[in-house]
């Protein structure tokens, strides 16, 4: 009998939203390659503690953990691995079942002792067979440890990977309570201060701060300089004659002035207490952080680490050395796992030493760029500028995204930083022909990072030749420099006609940016278009709550989204909420493929299956629209479950947007404003639009959309189109199902 390759999975350290989701890929895509997968449970508790603490999981243990927190394998700290005669327990445990391939989810001090482990493995072994606790022929059959690493910690604070399982989901629960005390705060003209988790991190203040709209943060990375309590009272008393009715202040858990001493919320009470006499109000959010369900962005995120990993620890051979799973630029990648974790912990030390330009360096590039954005948005400017100055007009083109008003917000309050008049045009591509301009200070686009909609005003609308005399003039007469379009495919397609024009009309040789707002993900040169992330998370809810209600029944459900020509939401909204099928624009569907989807339907039922989900693209097919697949569905289901189908719709386009989308708006407006900046100042008349590999972020506008399929309204290539496929096929289906 051949014995299967053996995988242990285990969580350890703090719990992040997401772990589940991680645990369900590696079962599953371990199963798919045909090893055995044993639950390493509690931690490396589990693994000292032996026995019925390991335990062979099976593709159904896993059902239904996708939109759970926490992790159902359980985690505990394990002071008996701190020692080496732990670690020979564990080594011992992990022998005896037949496992020397592990991954290790968890933060840096789990993948640290992993580490260690694997380095004595063969002395620890060497040791057990000594003492007769371990047979020769059983250690020759695992002579060394394989390792894999995946990140679950909501601080976001370890090197090699731009985002770690959990990051954003906290995200979610602080936006959510910032949200929520802003209305409170406005209400009483009151000042809040709002403590978060981080440690040594402060990415979660951060982050937070910026998508929450925040008046003034603290981070353990970048200390204030002396002096820093009356800066801050200054900042909170004009945001005030600004017209804020509300002060918002974030602090990481890990903050501490120049001299070392914790910056905490309560000592910041009792320096606006004796500096300005306002008794403000205190809120520890704790492990809230940590708790809810996982965002759709760590659902599928981990997903993708979780197959990443199997195919990692299964292809490592003896000297192959450990490697760390991680998302780079929203894609799945590796790194060195002990250069990252010696990386990781050096970060420490910089702060303890006062090496902070080091600390924030170590955090990658973005890290002081959100930094210098954070501070030139949050503080009052005064609301005249000169009349004489430069003006830069900004709008939004195409179909709602939530995060355009903090598009918007970000850019009046770059461009008024920058010292240029900032003009609103009301309406889109209409409102600029018909010369709907406002003028924008810098209070008229304050509450507006946590709105959803377009204050400024959106439609779906590309103008014609002959409307283009119109804009040109509206310009003209504007006295407009520079123009700032945000928005999706009519935007992009308007900008494109207005630079074919640019010799027959002159008032379009001015800079011109253009950034990506679209809930269907379908613009070339960036990865995450403003507004896809919280469509996602409108459709992963949906999937949620259409699950909940089929418990009582068997159901199949068919799931309709939004995304004309493109996939996006259909197939990572299918991968994040669990579905079984999807169907994509870009694929189309045929009647041999419904064939054989309607049998495993069929065959999913009869093996016990109580819900059932296939997600379909609007436009995925003219004739097999989801009405006629329900139909198909329930005809060839012959009364053994029932067949509903749910179309999102609208629902996509609406609500508050997402801590990603606001962070991701926030980045772009800015750098957007940059661009116009530079091109002003040289004199030029460059058309730009974003690109994420370009510095700068912004590249000429024609390099980008040579990439654009205009017919199908979607890039040429899309990078999530093949790298979230393949995971999505290993898990959709169980092995021997076709």
């Amino acid at each position: 009998m051949t014995v299967r390759t053996r995988i242990g999975v285990l969580t350890s350290g703090g719990d992040a939203q997401g772990m589940n989701a991680a645990v369900r890929a590696i079962v599953r895509g371990a199963i798919q390659a045909g090893a055995e997968v044993f639950a390493i449970q509690e931690g490396w508790q589990g693994a000292v503690t032996g026995g019925d603490h390991i335990k062979q999981m099976r593709w159904n243990d896993v059902s239904g953990i996708l939109n759970k927190g926490g992790t159902v394998i359980g985690t505990a700290r394990c002071p008996e691995f701190r020692d080496r005669e732990g670690r020979r327990t564990a080594v011992k445990n992990l022998v005896a079942s037949g496992i020397d391939r592990l991954i290790v989810i968890g933060g840096d001090g789990s993948l640290t002792g992993t580490r260690q482990l694997r380095l004595e493995w063969g002395e620890l072994l060497a040791e057990l067979v000594s003492s007769g606790e371990v047979g020769s022929e059983l250690a020759k059959r695992h002579p060394a440890l394989h390792i894999v690493g995946i990140v679950g910690s909501i601080d976001n604070d370890m090197v090699g990977t731009d985002m770690t399982i959990g990051t954003d989901s906290a995200l979610h629960r602080i936006t959510e309570a910032i949200d929520a005390i802003s209305a409170t705060a406005e209400s009483h003209q009151r000042t809040f201060i709002i403590e978060v988790m981080g440690r040594n991190c402060g990415y979660l203040a951060l982050m937070s701060a910026i998508a929450g709209g925040a008046d003034y943060t603290f981070l353990p990375e970048s200390p204030p300089r002396d002096g820093w309590e009356d800066r801050m009272v200054d900042v909170l008393d004009r945001g005030r004659r600004a017209g804020r009715r509300d002060s918002i202040l974030v602090v990481a858990e890990g903050a501490a002035d120049r001299q070392s001493e914790p910056i905490t919320a309560h000592r910041i009470r009792d320096i606006l207490k004796e500096k300005s006499g306002e008794d403000a109000r205190i809120t520890i959010l704790g492990h809230v952080q940590r708790g809810g369900k996982p965002s759709a962005y760590d659902r599928w995120m981990a997903t993708a680490c979780g197959v990443k990993a199997v195919s990692e620890v299964l292809e490592a051979g003896a000297e192959t050395e450990p490697v760390l799973i991680g998302m780079h630029d929203d894609q799945v990648g590796t790194q060195p796992l002990l250069a990252s974790v010696e990386a990781t912990r050096r970060i420490a030390g910089y702060i303890a030493e006062g090496d902070y330009e080091a600390a924030i360096s170590s955090r990658g590039p973005g890290f002081q760029m959100m930094i210098d954005i954070y501070r030139a948005i949050t503080e009052a400017r005064p609301s005249v500028v000169d009349p004489a100055g430069k003006r830069i007009a900004i709008m939004h083109a195409g179909a709602l995204a939530p995060g355009m008003n903090q598009l918007a917000r970000v850019a009046v309050r770059s461009g008024i930083d920058l010292g240029y008049q900032m003009l609103a045009v009301r309406g889109g591509m209409p409102g600029l022909r018909e010369g709907n301009f406002d003028d924008v200070s810098w209070a008229d686009v304050e509450g507006m990072a946590h709105t959803g909609g377009a204050d400024f005003g959106t439609r779906r609308y590309i103008p014609s030749e002959a409307e283009l005399y119109s804009i040109a003039r509206q310009l003209e007469d504007h006295q407009v420099d520079a123009l700032l379009v945000m928005g999706g495919y009519h935007a992009y397609a308007s900008v494109d006609l207005m630079e074919r024009e640019r010799r027959r009309y002159p008032a379009f040789n001015i800079p011109v940016a253009v950034v990506p707002a679209s809930i269907d993900n379908n613009l070339p040169g960036w990865m995450m278009a403003v507004g896809a992330d919280t469509a996602l998370n409108t459709v992963v809810d949906a999937i949620d709550m259409l699950r909940m209600s089929a418990s009582a029944s068997k159901r199949a459900f068919i799931v309709e989204t939004m995304g004309r020509g493109c996939g996006f939401l259909p197939l990572v909204g299918g991968l994040a909420g669990g579905a079984e099928k999807v169907y994509l624009p870009e694929t189309g569907i045929t009647l041999a493929e419904l064939e054989t989807d309607i049998k495993a339907l069929v065959d999913a039922f009869e093996s016990g299956r109580n819900f059932y989900l296939a997600v379909v693209g609007e436009e995925t097919s003219e004739h097999y629209t989801t009405d006629v697949l329900r139909k198909l569905y329930e005809a060839e289901g012959k009364g053994r479950f029932s067949v509903r189908e749910s179309v999102v719709g609208h629902l996509q386009q609406g609500g508050t947007p997402s801590p990603f989308d606001r962070i991701n708006a926030t980045r772009l407006a800015w750098n957007a404003i940059r661009y116009l900046d530079s091109q002003l100042r040289d004199g030029k008349t460059g058309y730009a639009a974003a690109h994420a590999e370009t510095e700068g972020l912004f590249a000429p506008f024609r390099d980008v959309t040579d990439d654009m399929d205009w017919e199908n309204m979607r890039p040429d290539t899309q990078w999530w189109y093949d790298s979230l496929r393949y995971p999505f096929g290993v898990l959709s289906r169980r092995p021997g199902q076709k």
